[in-house]
């Protein structure tokens, strides 16, 4: 037993435990939780009225449902046409196939200013796409989902493909030859697969949507109101040098974020114990 303990301690490659959660902590610490924590200290320097008052006023309350009508709107279109990229990108042969496999990461290394002003020409009532429908796209909450579902594409696509690969052919076969149709294989086999992948992607995606400015503010229009996001209204503050109203702002989109955040992985590891079982 004490030379199988030895053995198992020498084949460790990274250092010990204790060395390696000590820089795990103090690297999420510097990065995550003091930022994070500044927020908070910001906001502790209003009242509770004063803060209510902030986050309650009708501005920005319009803007809550803007940002996240539109995230989550975004988010479950990436959903379905992510799921779908992905499965052409997996299991299909086709030319200049590692050219587009090569732009779904496009959003990540674009600039989001060059994807608003880009979305913006070309989605503008006379811009190359826009001239041809009867209804403004550009500076409407159907724009601000255009730019989002832009932005928050390669997170599901990403996040689908590496499972799509794993899952081999022969399964899908086997599933055929015992009388499944492609509907009940794709049910009974395929998605218990992909589902927790596509929680996951769905989650990357909406949360990048909710903090989005850059790709957003062109396009958006910037309507108080109407079509006004929560960014916005934060950074306006910030120019205002009212920090502590915008991080009063800040707090409620941090705690909203996290709590749909902690429902959908506690419904991704719901699916993950049901699938398992």
């Amino acid at each position: 037993m004490s030379s199988l303990t030895v053995n198992k301690k020498t084949r460790r490659i990274i250092p010990g435990f204790h060395l390696s959660l000590g820089y795990t902590m103090l690297y999420v610490s510097l990065l995550v939780l003091l930022p994070l924590s500044m927020i908070f200290i910001h906001t502790m320097s209003l009242s509770w009225a004063e803060f209510v008052h902030i986050v309650t006023a009708p501005r920005a309350v319009a803007s809550y449902k803007v940002s996240f009508s539109t995230a989550l709107a975004a988010g479950l279109l990436n959903v379905i046409f992510g799921t779908i990229i992905a499965w052409v990108l997996v299991r299909y042969h086709f030319p200049f196939k590692r050219i587009i496999d090569g732009l779904v990461d496009l959003p990540f290394a674009l600039p989001t200013a060059v994807a608003g002003i880009a979305l913006t020409s070309l989605y503008a009532p006379n811009g190359w796409i826009g001239q041809f429908f009867n209804f403004k796209i550009a500076f409407t909450p159907l724009g601000i989902i255009i730019a989002l579902t832009f932005i928050g594409l390669p997170f599901v696509v990403r996040t689908v493909q590496p499972v799509l690969q794993n899952i081999s052919v022969e399964v899908e076969e086997a599933s055929a030859s015992l009388g499944a149709t492609r509907l009940q294989t794709f049910r009974k086999v395929i998605f218990p697969e992909l589902a927790p992948a596509i929680l996951t992607g769905f989650s990357l995606a909406f949360a990048r949507a909710l903090g989005e400015y850059g790709s957003v503010v062109f396009i958006a229009g910037n309507m108080p109101m109407k079509t006004e996001i929560t960014p916005l209204i934060i950074m306006t503050k910030l120019e205002q040098y009212d920090y502590a109203g915008a991080t009063a702002i800040a707090v409620v989109m941090l705690v909203t974020s996290f709590i749909l955040l902690f429902s959908i992985n506690l419904i991704q590891w719901l699916a993950n114990r049901r699938f398992v079982h």
